[in-house]
């Protein structure tokens, strides 16, 4: 049940991540969901590797966003190319 707590996570992640970061952004819905659920899952797991949550926990809101952010402005600089 948690990874679909951490889908449903990044799904609402993806959303708040396009609207926070600055730009254009040229990706679709289901583009900036798709980036959403990986950013929290890249959040929980590297949360768990770094000790931060235990196994089995996923990552919080806000580091689902702070995923999403980051993997949206790679999403950015591979589509310029």
């Amino acid at each position: 049940m948690s990874i679909v707590w951490t889908i449903l996570i990044g799904f609402v992640a993806g959303l708040v991540a396009r609207a926070l970061k600055p730009g254009d952004d040229s990706a679709g819905f289901i583009v900036t969901t798709l980036i959403g659920i990986a950013g929290s899952l890249a959040a929980t797991y590297l949360g768990q590797a770094m000790g931060w949550y235990t196994a089995g926990q996923g990552a919080g809101f806000i580091a689902s966003v702070v995923g999403a952010i980051v993997l949206l402005f790679v999403w950015g600089m591979i589509k310029k190319r």
